[in-house]
């Protein structure tokens, strides 16, 4: 089993602290680590690798749903960007990475361009110990961002 088969199987088993919403094509969870305030990801209930792999119909309703998604995290966390990324180079299961960005959230490590993707931030200092949130902080990002997903729902 995949990591992301074994976090959705987690959140079925009701044993994910960072689960948010079920959603009809996939799982919203907080990430686990928050350099960047408000990181989210969308987990696709099916394990498929490529996004071509996914029934038309199926693969509109998990686009759409991701851009909804996105559009609730900008909203929840003030991001004055989104950055979304599909990528499955690590973990192949679809998810979208979702990443608030902010003026300045790379001081230091942008290589004298403004505003670089996160990964030019270190990984080490990205996943830190100290960018977990606590139990208070993500009660709070999870109550936030199913706010603006329930606003979000009941509008379409």
């Amino acid at each position: 089993m995949c990591l992301i088969c074994d976090r959705i199987a987690m959140i079925q088993r009701g044993e994910n602290p960072y689960f948010v919403k079920e959603l009809e094509t996939g799982y919203v969870v907080i990430g686990d680590h928050q350099h960047f305030k408000g990181y989210t990801l969308f987990l696709c209930k099916r394990h498929e690798t490529e996004l071509f792999h996914l029934s038309p119909e199926y693969k509109l309703a998990f686009l759409e749903e991701m851009s909804l998604v996105t559009e609730a995290v900008f909203t929840a966390f003030g991001a004055d960007k989104m950055n979304c990324e599909l990528l499955g180079n690590g973990d192949s299961h679809l998810h979208w990475h979702l990443f608030p960005r902010r003026e300045g959230d790379l001081a230091g490590y942008e290589c004298g361009q403004k505003g670089g993707p996160v990964w030019w931030y270190p990984i080490e200092k990205m996943n830190a110990p100290e960018t977990r949130p606590s139990e208070t902080e993500l009660a709070a990002m999870k109550h936030a961002l199913r706010n603006e997903l329930d606003k979000l729902l009941a509008r379409s």
